[in-house]
């Protein structure tokens, strides 16, 4: 009977499980959407909830380690004991009007400098509930749950909210806060926070004593499901855009994230642009059926910056850019081409903006996501991105799953 490692990739959209052997091996995947949407806590822990208890008794009964990711920017503003305060502030929402607070606490820039991080979002929650709060981004949430403490934070979900990787601590202004002692104490992606709490435990129909194992976010967990070589690069076509790529160096620029992921350095940036934007405007539609109306080879002529709503991060952070989808063609294949095309575009500049910076440009694309399982689209992105494109299946929960294994305890 082999322990087995469990991945939880808290997504946009809703929650996908892994379970996956010592080796890697994925023997168990489901995926449940969320009720009421990214912003509420209780959804999180129903969706975690249904989907683990769903676990064949043989599987979940031999689970002994387990990591969760998150959508990196999600803030939540709980009390001591873990109760939300209201609901969570998502990471694709922007807060234009606290750029000179913002740069009074982060004057050197970076990801917690941008009025769509998770500082900004943080300066809200505060003036909302006061400063006697515990700020907590999704992952580490939930993985307070499953401790019932809620002390821990990890480094790659906080960066956004004033975490230096560098430094290894927190921005000097930030850390002189009145409200610093909302902050999480912060431990490395990999870490072992603790163990689950029995009466936890005994509600998911998991062991007694399984290991929780701080996790990453959900592109960081792509990129791990991934497995990328020397000059490949990644990009995530999920809800929204996400490109990564392994690098020497940190990349610094507006929009940018460094990462530590296994020694390295993983840089890369998320656009508010992706599948979310396909999804509302074509609710309901086959848009894989759709798309074989398309030919890849052709330009559509259409010239789109696709956003759900105004305000874009990456490659261009301005909180108040808006969407350019006009005009609509009255061919839906024709507009959905248009998108797709547009889409690309975003993708094609965010690799120029990215090796501008010192990145070295890939060679190959590893795509992940819903996207990823497009033809036309993979066709599209290889021309207007220049470069081979291949898709990994592979879900980002098996990803997040693998920092658990080296915590099995056989």
């Amino acid at each position: 009977m082999m322990p087995l490692a469990l991945g939880i990739d808290l997504g946009t959209s809703g929650v996908r499980i892994a379970v996956i052997t010592e080796a890697g091996d994925c023997v168990h995947s489901e995926a449940t959407g969320y009720r009421h949407g990214l912003v509420d806590a209780a959804d999180w822990l129903h969706c975690c909830t249904t989907l683990i208890r769903a676990i064949p008794e043989s599987l979940r009964l031999r689970i002994n380690a387990l990591a969760i990711d998150g959508t990196s920017g999600t803030l939540l503003a709980c009390d001591a004991e873990g109760e939300p305060l209201g609901d969570a502030l998502p990471y694709n929402l922007a807060f234009p009007g606290h750029g000179q607070q913002l740069n009074a606490l982060v004057p050197e820039g970076g990801p917690a400098a941008s009025t769509s991080g998770s500082l900004a979002r943080a300066l809200v929650l505060i003036e909302r509930h006061g400063d006697h709060i515990l700020l907590r981004h999704q992952a580490d949430w939930v993985s307070g749950w499953l401790l019932q403490n809620w002390t821990w934070g990890e480094e790659g979900n906080n960066l956004r909210l004033g975490w230096s990787l560098q430094a290894q601590g927190w921005a000097d202004a930030v850390a002189q806060q009145p409200w610093a002692d909302a902050l999480p104490r912060i431990c490395a992606s990999g870490q072992v926070m603790g163990h689950i709490d029995a009466g936890i435990a005994q509600q998911l129909w998991l062991p007694a004593g399984v290991c929780i194992v701080a996790g990453t976010t959900d592109s960081n967990a792509a990129v791990l499901a991934a497995h990328p070589g020397d000059g490949e690069g990644i990009t995530v076509l999920g809800s929204t855009l996400v490109i990564k790529c392994f690098n020497e160096a940190p990349v610094h620029g507006p929009g940018i994230t460094n990462h530590r992921v296994g020694g390295r350095w993983l840089c890369g940036g998320a656009s508010n642009t992706g599948g979310a934007v396909l999804l509302q405007h074509f609710p309901g539609v086959d848009l894989a059926e759709l798309s074989r109306q398309i030919d890849p080879d052709q330009s559509s002529g259409l010239d789109y910056w696709p956003l759900a709503s105004v305000g874009e991060r990456f490659p261009i952070d301005d909180p108040l850019l808006p969407p350019r989808i006009t005009p609509r063609p009255v061919s839906d294949a024709l507009f959905l081409q248009g998108l797709l095309e547009g889409i690309a575009r975003i993708e094609a500049r965010g690799w120029q903006r990215l090796t501008e910076l010192g990145a070295k440009h890939p060679h190959r694309l590893i795509t992940l996501g819903g996207g990823a399982r497009n033809p036309q689209w993979r066709r599209i992105r290889e021309r207007i991105v220049g470069c081979r494109i291949t898709s990994c299946l592979t879900p980002p929960a098996a990803g997040v799953a693998r920092l658990a294994v080296p915590h099995l305890q056989h």
